[in-house]
């Protein structure tokens, strides 16, 4: 009786939670994913970011994640790609650093930043064919190592030229060869950037004046370059810590760069902050971290998300922080196509794996954990038959109840998971869709879980029939 009792009450808090809730921010509830970094690769945004340890106290990071979208607010977990031990000759375990990923030439590299055996700042770069690996170390050394050499972006220039960026407390430079692992003329540091006596000299002022190259006076560290009609900007974490969000510009790749101002401000919740702007199907969005998601803090960030537009005369506008985060999906959700369970808008109380290649699923599965998906398009041809998932369970299963418009809304299918015979025994089960009203054009469809008092089963995806 006792335990019924705590499982109702979990499963009642739940349902308050979910039907006050509106929030996109933070984009990803499963895992702490601090320094995101996205990247547009045709019709898709791939986010490569960090991951903070769920019981970090100072920066526990051990391996880098991927995720994907096609309509900026439902979010794939792509898995965990690259880790430490991708490069053998980093220190193990620790240390898994801000990076970014991208695509040239049919290959992906990912740069990103770690610690080498002996402890050194290095960044280091991995290589694969796919996204979704497998990722090998491309160099099988360091492509470089510095005190302060964190933070790697990669900017491809409309000639075709590569350069990489990276630095904390200091900025450092160099195009990259056609192989994209080696530098074409080595690398150097952006003039001012480490001279300690003037930067602690210009962190004390709190009006700044513009010249040339002076976005050192504000440059903390986690620089990102893009290039709109012909200007250079690079938005960085500035000023100090707590960081904040300023930007400068330049009108060539090498500079010189005027600090232009503010983007956003200090975090919430974290100390640090971290991202970058991409332009997808003609909008624009602002990547960066916070500490918002229950249990964290500035060891255990997330990533969230805000559509921006540019001024008039080309500069950054100042973009507030909000919880809705992106409120317009770029396109709908077809329910009649296969969709990975991990292809979340937003959750509770679960996780992914930690796998790298292309199969992924959603665990740690408990009684009242729930996963909204937003957009999801039904069409005008009537209301589907039934509704298939695939689970996994090497325990008494239990429900999954799918839910239109709110966690708390009509329940138009209820799966029966079984036990299946492990937690890898995959099987499609499926359920009769029942519905008073027609299930018709597009809906926000919410998936609760309900059992025991143990986890309770993995959940790989699903789809609506016709």
């Amino acid at each position: 009786m006792k335990r019924n009792i705590i499982r109702n009450l979990s499963l009642a808090s739940s349902l308050l939670l979910a039907s006050s809730l509106s929030a996109q921010n933070p984009i990803i509830q499963t895992m702490f994913t601090p320094d995101p970094a996205p990247f547009v690769y045709n019709d898709t945004v791939f986010l490569f970011v960090d991951h903070d340890e769920d019981d970090a106290q100072y920066f526990s990071m051990k391996d880098w994640l991927l995720y994907s979208s096609v309509d900026m607010v439902n979010w794939t977990y792509r898995g965990a790609q690259v880790s430490t031990e991708t490069f053998s000759w980093a220190k193990q375990g620790d240390r898994a650093w801000a990076q970014q990923g991208v695509e040239r030439n049919g290959k992906w590299y990912w740069y990103v930043c770690c610690n080498t055996a002996e402890g050194g700042d290095a960044l280091a770069v991995a290589v694969a064919d796919s996204p979704t690996g497998p990722w090998k170390d491309a160099i099988g050394g360091p492509l470089a190592t510095g005190w302060g050499y964190i933070d790697p972006t990669i900017f491809i220039d409309d000639d075709g030229k590569a350069y990489l960026f990276w630095g904390n407390k200091g900025l450092w430079y160099g195009e990259l060869n056609d192989d994209m692992i080696s530098f074409k003329d080595g690398y150097k540091e952006v003039p001012g950037y480490h001279d300690p006596k003037a930067f602690g000299e210009l962190q004390s002022k709190m009006n700044w004046q513009k010249g040339e190259n002076e976005m050192m006076t504000q440059f903390e560290e986690a620089p990102w370059v893009t290039k709109r009609n012909g200007t250079y900007y690079m938005s960085y974490a500035a000023g100090g810590v707590p960081e904040y969000m300023g930007y400068s510009t330049a009108p060539t790749i090498h500079g010189p760069w005027t600090f232009r101002g503010r983007i956003m401000d200090e975090a919430i919740n974290s100390f640090t902050i971290h991202g970058g702007d991409i332009e997808f199907k003609g909008r624009n969005f602002m990547f960066y971290h916070n500490g918002l998601l229950p249990n964290g803090e500035g060891f255990r960030r997330s990533t969230s998300i805000e559509e921006f537009k540019f001024n008039e005369d080309g500069s950054f506008p100042f973009i507030p922080f909000t919880k809705e985060g992106v409120k317009e999906p770029i396109c709908n959700l077809n329910p009649y196509n296969r969709v990975e369970a991990e292809t979340i808008a937003y959750s509770y109380g679960l996780k992914n794996d930690r796998l790298p290649g292309a199969h992924h699923y959603i665990t740690s599965i408990h009684t009242g954990d729930w996963i909204k998906v937003r957009a999801v398009d039904f069409g005008q041809e009537g209301t589907p038959k039934s509704f298939l998932a695939c689970v996994a369970s090497e325990e008494d299963g239990g429900l999954i109840e799918v839910r239109l418009d709110a966690l708390n809304g009509n329940v138009i299918a209820t799966i029966e998971v079984p036990n299946t015979g492990a937690e890898d025994a995959w099987k499609e089960v499926e359920a009769r869709i029942r519905s008073r009203r027609p299930i018709k054009g597009v809906h926000d469809v919410y998936f609760l879980f309900r059992g025991g008092d143990k986890e309770l089963y993995n959940f790989d995806y699903w789809m609506f029939k016709k």
